[in-house]
């Protein structure tokens, strides 16, 4: 196959860009972001979608670029971020990209105004001028104008510097359309991460990735395998990530890969406003995003001592940044989660986890006592002691069945797991009880869904309860974006 370059093929992070908490770019997170990245990748996009370029002044970015060049020191190529609503300020940085040693620039089609196709081709054909390779990017979800295949077919062989197409609109048609038409010309990569091995194995050069940020060596093996033929294995990591980049592909990319960088231990701060914690990316989504990212081994193991009281107990445990390394106070622990969807099958767990020989185990003797299967309390567990509380009156057959079986099944689940997995240590189980009050929504059908979504809100909120959180400090911070999960509404 005869391309443009050779260059332009792999896998390439969209780097996100860390911001100090005064708002300014934190240059020395920025390198060990890069440093991070680097032994997993062909080459790194600073200044990209993911890197928040719409929000950075253009010294900003020129700055972002300058880091980005010298902590890369000729490694791998710089595909720098270049795009601006107007074309007079995408040639001044381009320019300037060009000048200060990128390996080539990624461009957005000028957004917010969305000129036509014709002002579109304009617009990069005065780029092309400059000398420097060009990578158009087609990113309809942000830009508000999608190419058309005869659109992109035009700029991308007419024009003598562009030597490639990043699209992240996640359109199989618009893709096989390319390789119909440029394929072997130019270099034809894929942006949505949802769609990655398909897209390499249907005939794309590469992917540039939000969630490479996060998981750069796992994208590297699906591309090696794609590659080299094992569509197997490449299918097969493809799933075991696809709930890990469907949340970053969905749910406020900005924020859910810093949020994840942040829980592997590498800080890069937040986004900057509008995006907010608990936004875009909710409270729910940081928990699951969590739980992928646990599952790939790619937060850290530490040992964490439970003071009990009259002893410690030391477990070993998948530790974030913000889990205590000693935990205290288990005369009470209070903990929430929330998950769906559906909407008639979500769940939503408040939880009270404390030892059996104080107020929690004392509050279900006595409940079990004074009301029992009246108030359609039960004992689901002897070890850990765990009595479940419905939420809503359980009135006919089928709630009984999806409360008592599905949402019990899911709430074992999450206890089990957590035992596993050692946040809930099995030397401490004898000295906890714990409440479990639930929500089944009267009109539930899918018990599945049921299961799995309690399943979900018990780790999550079991995960709280033990790690003390929210915080105080996390309460205001977030409380701009509060939102009640069944309204929209502030």
């Amino acid at each position: 196959m005869s391309y443009k370059t050779d260059w332009f093929r792999g896998i390439y992070p969209a780097l996100v860009t860390p911001f100090t908490r005064d708002g300014r770019l934190d240059e020395e997170a920025y390198r060990q972001l890069i440093r991070h990245v680097l032994p997993h990748v062909n080459g790194v996009v600073p200044c990209g979608t993911t890197g928040e370029f719409s929000y950075m002044t253009v010294e900003e970015r020129k700055r972002a670029i300058e880091v980005c060049l010298d902590e890369v020191n000729g490694r791998v190529p710089v595909l720098a971020g270049t795009g601006c609503p107007s074309t007079r300020e995408t040639l001044e940085l381009t320019r300037w990209a060009r000048d200060a040693g990128v390996t080539g620039v990624l461009v957005v089609a000028p957004y917010y105004l969305k000129p036509t196709f014709n002002e579109v081709y304009d617009h990069f054909r005065a780029l092309d001028k400059l000398g420097v390779p060009i990578v158009i990017y087609n990113i309809p979800q942000c830009a508000g104008t999608h190419f058309r295949w005869w659109t992109a077919e035009g700029m991308l062989l007419d024009l003598e510097n562009v030597v490639g197409i990043k699209d992240s609109s996640g359109d199989m048609p618009f893709l096989e359309a390319l390789f119909e038409k440029v394929k072997g010309q130019v270099g034809i990569f894929v942006g949505h991460d949802e769609i990655v091995q398909a897209a390499l194995a249907a005939g794309c050069d590469g992917a540039i990735l939000a969630s490479a940020n996060l998981i750069p060596d796992i994208w590297q093996t699906i591309y090696r395998a794609t590659l080299e033929g094992d569509l197997a294995t490449a299918q097969e990591w493809q799933a075991k990530i696809q709930k890990l980049v469907r949340i970053v592909a969905t749910c406020g990319p900005t924020q859910a890969v810093k949020e994840g960088l942040e829980m592997m231990g590498i800080p890069v701060g937040v986004s900057r406003h509008p995006i907010l914690r608990g936004g875009s990316f909710r409270r729910e989504d940081y928990e699951e995003l969590r739980m992928q990212l646990e599952m790939l081994g790619k937060i850290p193991q530490a040992d964490i001592v439970y003071d009990l009281g009259d002893r410690q107990v030391t477990t070993r445990v998948a530790a974030t940044p913000h889990t205590p390394r000693h935990v205290s106070g288990w005369t009470l622990r209070v903990g929430e989660g929330f998950a769906g969807p559906p909407f008639h099958e979500i769940a939503h767990v408040d939880l009270l986890i404390g030892r059996r020989d104080g107020p929690v185990g004392r509050a279900i003797a006595r409940s079990l006592e004074r009301w029992g299967s009246e108030r359609g309390l039960k004992v689901i567990s002897e070890r850990p002691l765990i009595l479940l509380v419905p939420t809503v009156t359980i009135r006919t057959a089928r709630q009984r069945e999806l409360f008592y079986d599905f949402a019990a099944e899911g709430i074992l689940l999450a206890v089990r797991q957590n035992i596993e997995n050692g946040f809930l240590p099995e030397a401490a189980l004898d000295d906890l009880a714990i409440i479990v009050n639930a929500f089944v929504h009267p009109a539930a059908s899918i018990g599945r869904r049921v299961m799995l979504n309690n399943y979900k809100a018990t780790v999550q909120a079991l995960r709280k309860a033990i790690e003390g959180r929210p915080t105080l400090e996390q309460l205001f911070e977030e409380k701009a974006s509060a939102r009640h999960p069944f309204r929209y509404a502030p």
